[in-house]
């Protein structure tokens, strides 16, 4: 078994690639021609988007939409850099909300967070330290 995607449900799939590609300088890998499912070259395992109309269809019960909930999902995306505080100012700029500014925690990680607006949780983190 291996850890192959992570799917985000948001309102404009091709809205949410182009934030990861100029907030973070990800590459986009495959959009379908209905747009309305999208993957990011993120390394072994890929970061994906569908739109809810997807989402609606593959859940019948519903689910909890991270675009229109006014608090973030219990859940995060932690991208990891060795420069947070750049990372979390391009964010910004490209639209993302901050929740908390950069912080270094006692075990010598910097982390941010950061929601961006398809409404997901980004954290951005220094790699922890072996």
């Amino acid at each position: 078994m291996t850890f192959g995607y992570t799917i985000a449900y948001v309102a404009d799939v091709d809205k949410a690639l182009s934030f990861f590609e100029h907030a973070f300088g990800m590459q986009r890998k495959f959009i379908t021609p209905e747009q309305d499912y999208g993957e990011l070259s993120t390394g072994a395992t890929t970061l994906s988007f569908a739109a809810h109309s997807l989402g609606q269809a593959n859940l019948k019960d519903g689910y909890i939409s991270a675009t229109d909930s006014a608090t973030p999902l219990g859940m995060e995306i932690a991208l990891v850099t060795t420069d947070v505080h750049a990372a979390h100012c391009a964010a910004i700029e490209h639209g993302a909300t901050e929740l908390k500014a950069p912080e270094l925690k006692p075990w010598g990680q910097t982390v941010s967070y950061v929601r961006c607006p398809s409404g997901i949780l980004i954290e951005l983190c220094t790699p922890v330290a072996s």
